[in-house]
């Protein structure tokens, strides 16, 4: 990597952690409206979607490693990836204490749960840097979404604790999203036609991890989607801002014909992370 690209690198993650510090963290013990928590009506439905993006978190181990292997010559990069891992525990054990405080779950459950999230591993879906900045933009504005959408529905159906875990979860991921959307730019500068490339190729092969990490996911996904994540949603609350964002739109990808395929009829095939 070039000395200029590794110097902006260390400048915007000073910057994100910088305003995380002073502006967005947010503690799962006192932040969070616990006693509204443990007394709204049951809603095994919005129980079985926290419960599916806690899985998903679960895998936390796996990304990280994933991460730092790639970044390990890399300060700012690998940096990053330690906060995220962090900021990522507090979703993972903050849906986890919701489940057991509202009592939808046992200990015992989550931690059966837990057991059968384990037996499996989390493999980084490209193998290139530039590759996985370009996944990363996806991810965090595809779980974004979800969540805000989730925090719609909970506020809908008077679930307020619960719709307040989800507002505080989606910030740090917006947080996420524009981080990544920052680095993305930078490669744009250093090497435009390659990052389109790469653009392309993580598009047409993007899944979120849950797809094929979370257990009975088919029947998960039907009652996931009553917080209104479809096709269309994905295009023009994911894709749409992700191409404004970055100044570009899908015909400034290259053009070959599984690309241009792809753009026409690809969606997310899973959930949160």
């Amino acid at each position: 990597m070039n000395k200029a690209l590794n110097e902006k690198f260390y400048r915007e993650y000073m910057t994100f952690f910088e305003h995380a510090e002073k502006s967005r963290r947010w503690n799962l013990f006192t932040d969070i409206d616990w006693e509204s928590v443990k007394a709204a009506p049951k809603n095994d439905s919005l129980a079985l979607c926290a419960e599916t993006f806690c899985g998903v978190e679960m895998y936390l181990p796996d990304y990280v490693e994933g991460h730092l292997d790639m970044f390990k010559d890399n300060f700012a990069r690998s940096w990053f990836a330690a906060n995220w891992g962090y900021e990522e525990s507090k979703h993972g054990l903050t849906l986890r204490e919701y489940l057991v405080r509202s009592g939808h779950r046992t200990d015992e459950q989550m931690h059966a749960y837990a057991d059968r999230i384990l037996s499996q591993r989390w493999k980084r879906p490209f193998p290139t840097a530039r590759q996985m900045t370009a996944y990363g933009v996806v991810q965090e504005m595809t779980t974004f979404i979800i969540y805000k959408k989730q925090q719609q529905l909970c506020e809908q159906q008077g679930q307020d604790g619960l719709a307040g875990i989800y507002k505080l979860i989606a910030k740090d991921e917006m947080a996420h999203t524009r981080y990544y959307e920052i680095i993305l730019g930078h490669y744009f500068d250093d090497d435009r036609e390659g990052t389109l490339k790469d653009i392309a190729e993580v598009f047409y092969n993007f899944t979120m991890p849950a797809y094929e990490l979370v257990p009975d996911y088919d029947s998960r996904v039907e009652v996931m989607r009553t917080a209104g994540i479809d096709r269309g949603v994905f295009l023009n609350e994911v894709w749409g801002p992700v191409f404004k964002k970055l100044k570009i739109t899908r015909h400034d990808l290259p053009r070959s014909q599984r690309v241009q395929k792809a753009l026409g009829s690809a969606a997310p095939q899973s959930t949160a992370a």
